[in-house]
């Protein structure tokens, strides 16, 4: 069976570097799901503006192709320092690359130049990753409450507080603020890499975001524009 991408989304993130490890962590970061020309059909979006949640199925199209397969990998969440299997990992070196994430619907854009296009928060995908399925998310079937979540509920995150100097604070809007904020607070650093007084820059839509952590706190150095 070949697969081919039905959409692309656009989000703030232009690299891996600083992408959030769920998308529940980044509710204020927003993605425009734009779609392959044979599918900006309107009739195809009959009824979704009903659906609060959407599950989205896409490839980790950052991953080289001459990645071989490896049985085991070390999730972020235990340090970068134990491994288990890939079937009990969501990491993005698996034998079909490809993802599930669930995202919540802002709205449909039934009139942009580019077709119908859904606008939505809480993601966790690079700028320009290939979308190949869509489906909505039910709450009576896709809430499965009483599951257990492995080494995930055993791990809690680490969580910063975030330092604004007020000069960096006003260059930017206030969604655009919040965004980067619970980025930073999830702590983009490597697992294997968090060294405090080492600064670390992260790119977050138009901006170069330099910062440094010390005593669980993010301090932004500098947010620097950049072009496109």
């Amino acid at each position: 069976m070949e697969i081919h991408p039905i959409a692309h989304i656009h989000t703030p993130f232009k690299e891996k570097f600083g992408i959030p490890r769920q998308g529940v962590k980044a509710e204020h970061s927003y993605g425009e799901i734009i779609f392959e020309k044979e599918y900006r059909q309107l009739e195809a979006f009959k009824g979704i503006e009903d659906f609060t949640y959407l599950w989205l199925i896409w490839g980790f199209s950052q991953v080289k192709e001459s990645e071989t397969f490896k049985a085991t990998v070390r999730p972020p969440r235990l340090g970068g320092n134990q491994r288990v299997g890939v079937f009990a990992s969501r990491s993005p070196f698996r034998p079909n690359r490809l993802a599930l994430s669930a995202v919540k619907l802002e709205g449909l854009d039934s009139d942009s130049p580019e077709g119908p296009k859904l606008i939505v928060s809480g993601i966790d995908m690079v700028d320009g990753t290939p979308i190949y399925d869509i489906k909505p998310y039910s709450s009576e079937s896709d809430a499965l409450n009483d599951g257990q979540s492995g080494f995930i509920d055993q791990v809690a995150f680490n969580t910063l507080q975030v330092h604004w100097p007020e000069d960096l604070a006003d260059q930017v809007s206030q969604a655009e603020r919040e965004g980067i904020t619970e980025v930073l607070a999830a702590d983009p650093r490597p697992a294997y890499q968090r060294q405090e007084d080492r600064e670390y820059g992260m790119l977050y839509g138009s901006y170069n975001i330099r910062f440094e952590v010390k005593d669980q706190t993010c301090y932004i150095l500098s947010l620097d524009p950049i072009s496109d």
